[in-house]
């Protein structure tokens, strides 16, 4: 099949991402169908809002948007791992989301956000793809199905931010880190025999912005769970080895 113009921008420019990262048609199509808005459309319907979209690829580390920016853009993500992380009240960045592929980030006015509440960053090599809030408006007014599932996602985000305050309120160090490791597990991990791998070069200081610790504090904490045999880690790894017991400390943090 020729390539089209789209295909040719879904490969970076060397000034954005030092390896260059393709995003081709195939794949944006397969990550299109599953994302959460657009489950359920024919073929035709992915291809004519693939064809709405704009593609952008990411080196690691790059923001794609930061706190404060108009609402400009929904984006999904075709390959790669973002990370979004929001400001709070002491100024610094606390980690909320890691985003994979199929997963939407970002926000529009339409969605009632008029700025993004957020900050992403592409936490390895990535490829997204964007819709503008005009082109959002006709895919809204032309597919019902896709209305509904954005009001059942407005739900579903209420929800999670409640679970987030839960979470952070109760519980030991240990038992929030249990909790927030077995999250990313979940949705994130890799299985590798009895163990589960999380190949993310999560940091410290990224695990205690979404366990509302401190970073010594979490670095104690992985340390007792790792002397435990419950994970391992590595520079840019974590393995859940004991699922049971850390799923019974989780448990006991809420």
């Amino acid at each position: 099949m020729a390539e089209t113009a789209q295909d040719r921008r879904a490969t970076p420019l060397a000034r954005t991402c030092a390896v260059p990262h393709s995003c081709p048609r195939s794949i944006r199509l397969k990550v299109l169908a599953h994302a959460r808005f657009f489950t359920g459309l024919g073929s035709d319907e992915i291809e004519a809002i693939d064809r709405r979209m704009s593609v952008q690829g990411y080196a690691e580390g790059e923001a794609i948007y930061s706190a404060g920016d108009d609402a400009t853009h929904l984006f999904v993500l075709a390959t790669g791992r973002v990370k979004l992380e929001r400001p709070s009240l002491d100024g610094q960045d606390v980690l909320v989301d890691v985003v994979t592929p199929g997963g939407l980030f970002g926000t529009l006015s339409t969605l009632g956000d008029p700025q993004y509440s957020d900050r992403a960053e592409a936490l390895t090599t990535s490829c997204a793809l964007r819709m503008s809030a005009e082109d959002f408006r006709d895919v809204l007014a032309e597919h019902p199905t896709v209305a509904l599932a954005v009001l059942d996602d407005l739900s579903h985000r209420l929800e999670h931010a409640h679970q987030m305050v839960r979470r952070l309120s109760g519980g030991t160090v240990e038992q929030r880190v249990a909790a927030t490791l077995l999250t990313l597990a979940d949705r994130l991990g890799e299985p590798r025999g009895d163990a589960t791998l999380l190949q993310l070069p999560l940091t410290r200081a990224d695990l205690a912005s979404m366990t509302g610790s401190t970073t010594e504090s979490v670095s104690r904490a992985m340390s007792r769970l790792r002397k435990a045999g419950v994970i391992d880690t590595g520079r840019r790894w974590t393995s859940v080895l004991d699922r049971e017991r850390l799923s019974e400390l989780a448990a006991s943090s809420s």
